[in-house]
């Protein structure tokens, strides 16, 4: 490959940062130590390749926009609702990429930007999907955070769900919201539920 691959290198270590970064909001909530950033992305990602699978979507792509729509916060940091209302010249995460793709090879940067674009325009199926899983992973972790005495996370688990588009998504939801977040285990274990 003729391209030069450092700006590629820096992309990747800059991505790492999204390991240690923390789900801001949650501690308005009382979470001492909330999931972060990456983890938050790669729940995202599968619960986008499930939804858009049931809407007849994509799974792939929509699992591919879920992947890249928060890795503007290795430099914009996790904001949440209330800190945007009080940003100065908030950055359209299309910017941001812009600047972080800054020489990449021309095929790989253009690829990232368009990923981008299609998740902020709202407008593809497997945007839409993809945004659904994000809400639907924020009310999953509020669900789960409230099974760990945060009684706070309640506002996050409401807020999300009002915001479900899909007919996917919404049912999700309802079955979410009716289990118990160890009924799993005790379905794999064999046990009864209650």
């Amino acid at each position: 490959m003729a391209d030069d691959l450092s700006a590629v290198a820096h992309f990747l270590y800059e991505a790492g940062t999204l390991k240690q970064a923390r789900r801001t909001g949650w501690w308005m909530a009382g979470v001492r130590d909330p999931e972060t950033v990456a983890e938050h992305s790669w729940r995202t990602s599968l619960i986008a390749t499930i939804i858009a699978k049931l809407e007849d979507a994509d799974p792939a792509r929509a699992a591919f926009l879920a992947v890249w729509h928060d890795t503007q916060e290795t430099r914009t940091g996790d904001v949440n609702y209330l800190g945007k209302k009080y940003s100065v010249g908030a950055q359209d995460p299309r910017a941001v990429t812009a600047d972080q793709t800054a020489g990449m090879p021309d095929v790989l940067a253009s690829a990232v930007r368009d990923l981008v674009d299609e998740y902020e325009a709202k407008e593809s199926p497997e945007a839409v999907c993809a945004r659904d899983a994000d809400k639907l992973e924020c009310m999953l972790q509020g669900i789960e955070y409230r099974a760990q005495g945060y009684e706070h996370a309640q506002r996050w688990i409401d807020n999300s769900r009002a915001r479900l588009v899909t007919d996917t998504a919404n049912r999700l939801a309802d079955e979410l919201l009716s289990q118990n977040s160890l009924d799993w285990l005790r379905t794999a274990l064999g046990e009864k539920n209650g």
